[in-house]
This record gives structure tokens, sequence and C-alpha cells, in this order.
């Protein structure tokens, strides 16, 4: 069972999300006595997947495709899939993958399971463990397709280093006109700050802060841990922080090793896109607040006066450690 992953860049860096499918690939195929072949689309130093065990890498560069298509990028996975004889193609949980994902396994006939979570439970028959009912249970799905499509959960594995010996090779695929029916015109970027996406830590607010004049508390906590900011949908709907920032599950799914809420009461939408963080700590002056039933660690008391102090504590830790 040849492997195939697709190793996803920002700018010509890989994120962090690539080398955590990296290693969930090279623990598969150890087990199965075969390689692991990334495809990286206009992405500079390569070389640092050897560190995570991929044997081979198909470096793909094109000036058509600086930004991201998901036909385009889908073509070009699918002809490396074809090229390395895989029957295993593996796409991490970040927006431009799950787009991607389906048209990679249509165009291969192959099964596509999604929110997957863990290595497989069995080779033969395929079968994987799945989150499901917005993260509150788990499903064994079975894939009975010679040919599948899997995506990996956001942190849901972990890095692990492997080091390996790695050949690059130059690859063409051919891509027609139908690959850019769409056309990206423009794209906006928040800058000097850490993304929700690749984010270890998320540091989010809701209502209990009383007005968009309070965030430079919670923008002061989330630098000193190196955190990126989110903040709760009612929030983005009055207008105090951006749309851009609004998790839960309308808004970005979040997976982050630490996810800290203030002033959020825990609303269902909510609660289902920050489920898959590992820890969760809550403040919130309301100690009925739903947040609590699913929190790791809970503070009950005034975000104003514990989140200046948890600064103040951690800044005394980082310079006791530096």
């Amino acid at each position: 069972m040849a492997i195939v992953l697709y190793a996803e860049s920002s700018e010509g860096k890989f994120k962090k999300v690539t080398f955590e499918l990296a290693s969930y690939a090279k623990k598969i195929a150890e087990s199965l006595g075969t390689t692991v072949t990334a495809v990286a689309i206009n992405t500079e130093n390569v070389s640092e997947l050897s560190k995570y065990g991929v044997d081979k890498v198909l470096q793909i560069t094109n000036s058509k495709l600086e930004s991201f298509n998901a036909k385009a990028y889908s073509d070009c996975i699918k002809q490396a899939a074809i090229n390395e004889k895989a029957n295993l193609i593996l796409v991490s949980s970040t927006t431009d993958s799950l787009y991607l994902a389906p048209l990679v396994a249509v165009s291969l006939e192959a099964g596509f399971a999604s929110n997957v979570v863990g290595l497989p439970v069995s080779i033969s028959p395929f079968q994987v463990k799945r989150t499901a009912f917005s993260n509150k249970a788990f499903a064994i799905s079975e894939m009975q397709t010679k040919c599948n499509v899997i995506s990996i959960s956001k942190n849901s594995y972990g890095v692990f280093e492997n080091a390996t010996n790695t050949s690059v090779e130059a690859f063409n695929p051919i891509l027609s006109e139908n690959d850019f029916g769409i056309k990206v015109t423009a794209i906006e970027k928040a800058s000097g700050k850490v993304t929700i996406a690749d984010a270890d830590v998320v540091v989010s607010a809701g209502r209990g802060l009383k007005g968009p004049e309070n965030w430079g508390m919670i923008e002061e906590l989330a630098s000193v841990l190196g955190a990126a900011t989110a903040c709760s949908k009612p929030v983005s709907d009055l207008g105090w922080r951006s749309h851009g920032e609004h998790v839960g599950q309308t808004g970005k799914p979040v997976a982050a090793n630490l996810y800290i809420a203030v002033g959020i009461s825990g609303a269902i939408q909510h609660i289902a896109g920050i489920n898959s963080s590992k820890v969760k700590v809550v403040i919130n002056t309301d100690a009925e607040a739903p947040f609590f039933k699913v929190a790791d660690y809970g503070v009950v008391g005034d975000a104003f006066e514990i989140v200046p102090k948890l600064i103040e504590k951690l800044k005394v830790f980082k310079a006791q450690n530096a």
C-alpha cells in the first residue's frame, strides 16, 4: 500500500500540520513495509520533510499554482498518486485540504473519510476512527474501495521526528485550462500575529469582556503565551473583533493544544468548534456556565482581576525559565 501525502504549505513554508501528517504516514508505512511520498507545491526547503520520515518528495514548481486552487491542486495530487501507484492518500484537516480531498477521491474513484483520529483500527479491512456528532462521539468507518483518501484531524496524532534519507524529484503534472476555471483576484491576510489555524495555543474571549476597549489584556495574554487571539460569534457580530477571529461550529474550528476561554458562556455551537482542543481552560464569573462542563480547568471569577494576575505570573515564570 504505497502512501502519498499532500505537504501543505503557506508562502513557501511547510505548515505544522504537514509534519504531523508525515509522522502519521511514516507510522503506517512502517507497519506495511512501504514508503511515503510527499507532494510539495511551490515550497522551499523540502528537505525538512526528511526529519519526519518522508522517503520521497515530488516537487512541483509552477507559477500558475502560486495561489491555492482546489481543482488544480487536486489534479496534481491525483497525478502524483497514479505516478506512485498509491492506494492511500493523506491530507490534513485544514480548509484548503478539505476542499481538495473530495476532488482527489472522485478523480481516483477512491473512498474518502474526513476527521480521522489515530492510526487505522485495521488495515484489512481498512478501518479508521473518526469524530462524529460535532466531536461528541466516535465512529469506526470501513472503507471497501481499493484506493482511499483520508484527512487527519489536527493535533490528533502529534509530530514525531524520524530521520530518513529523502530523495527529491521534480514533478511536472499536466494541467489544462479547465483546472484554472476559478481565478484568485486578491488575498487578504492578517500579519504580525499567530493565525488561529497554525496556533498551538488560542486565547479566546466573549461578551464577558464588555467591550472592544478591554481586549488589550487578551492580546497581552496571547503575546506572553505566543498564542493566537479568537472570539465568540456574538463578539464578531457586534463588530468588536473581526469575523476572521470567530471560532466555533459556524466559524473557524480550533484544535489547539491549549484553548483558553475568557468570558464565554459556552453555547453548543462554540463548544462543538473547539472540542478537539486538547486542554480547555475556562474563566467565567458564572459558575453555571455550560463551558465548565467540558473544561479541563475552570476558574470562577472576574476576568478583569484574574487575567492580569495570570499575565503577571506567566511573565515571572518565563523570566525565571529563560
